[in-house]
């Protein structure tokens, strides 16, 4: 039997691991049809971040997808790119040429909001970066949201943090506008650090990809570059890829484990700033408002990464 793809909008700030999300969604068409990719500051600045989507999709000869540039900073505080994890560019390690091509002229928001509502179809929002685009979305484009099928983001953790002990990066980098998603009533689903720790890319499955042509060869080099923090940080011998976990999720449903809980985000407290604040146990009596991950079949999601973008040759 034959089934529809599924209509995503990819909203990321590439950054290694957003990058291999876009492959992963690239090399699986039966699955997800990509509408377009958006993109927010974060990792690097939006200048940056918007290069990078673009080098990417031309890296692998996509550049009829569309790249649309969005926030420049967070709703009410500064950008603080991640330098430490991603390099000046968000995309050190290997060797790509400059962006030839040149995002829309038009704002990410703007553009969602249209292609949420020209679709025949209710779309999948993909954010993996901070969630200023989709926090504005829903301030400027409410009418849009009845279009949304759901929100499968990269974000958040139950349990730890990676920028701060308490909270990780996207949700720390806008928890205003991480609030709004989560208080939305929409359709939530969070990856957070619980699972994508779970998932590591180890060095042989690497070493596959970096014999299985020019996107394969792409993801080790990133690897190479992207392996050494956590390395350093974590001792792993592997390393996670964050947000090509969500993706993994649309395509193989029940890859990631879920419970339905209420999370909420931490916007006062700068020692707890951006902490997902995850009613695990049930305690608080507030009716959930997401899907929480909070278990994943690390072998799948690793044989399928390394498969599909293996088959991009």
């Amino acid at each position: 039997m034959t089934t529809t793809p599924t209509p995503i909008i990819l909203d990321c700030d590439p950054g290694h691991d957003d990058a291999i999300a876009l492959l992963l969604a690239l090399a699986s068409p039966e699955e997800v049809e990509l509408l377009g990719v958006t993109t927010v500051a974060g990792n690097q600045t939006l200048a940056k971040t918007t290069a990078n989507a673009l080098r990417v999709l031309e890296h692998v000869g996509r550049e009829e997808i569309p790249v649309v540039a969005g926030a420049d900073r967070p709703l009410v505080r500064a950008q603080h790119a991640a330098v430490e994890v991603h390099g000046e560019t968000g995309l050190d390690g290997p060797d790509l040429p400059p962006a030839r091509g040149r995002p829309l002229e038009l704002h990410a928001v703007d553009f969602i909001a249209e292609r949420l509502q020209a679709s025949d179809r209710p779309v999948t929002l993909v954010p993996v970066g901070p969630l200023t685009n989709i926090g504005l979305l829903l301030a400027r484009h409410p009418e849009a949201a009845s279009s949304i099928d759901r929100i499968v983001l990269m974000g958040g953790a139950i349990a730890e943090g990676n920028v701060t002990p308490a909270a990780e990066f996207n949700i720390w980098a806008d928890p205003e506008a991480a609030q709004r998603v989560f208080t939305s009533g929409l359709d939530v689903t969070m990856v957070g650090l619980d699972v994508t720790h779970r998932a590591l890319l180890m060095p042989d499955r690497v070493e596959e990809l970096r014999g299985a042509g020019r996107a394969g060869r792409f993801v080790a080099e990133l690897f190479d570059f992207f392996h050494r923090f956590h390395e350093q940080i974590y001792g792993f011998e592997g390393s996670p890829i964050h947000d090509a976990v969500a993706v993994a999720e649309i395509i193989r449903p029940g890859t990631v484990e879920t419970k339905r809980r209420h999370v909420e985000v931490d916007c006062a407290s700068e020692l707890c700033r951006g902490r997902t604040v995850v009613d695990l146990w049930r305690r608080t009596g507030k009716e959930p408002n997401a899907n929480v991950g909070v278990g994943i079949d690390a072998d799948a999601f690793v044989d399928l990464l390394v498969e599909r973008v293996s088959s991009l040759g």
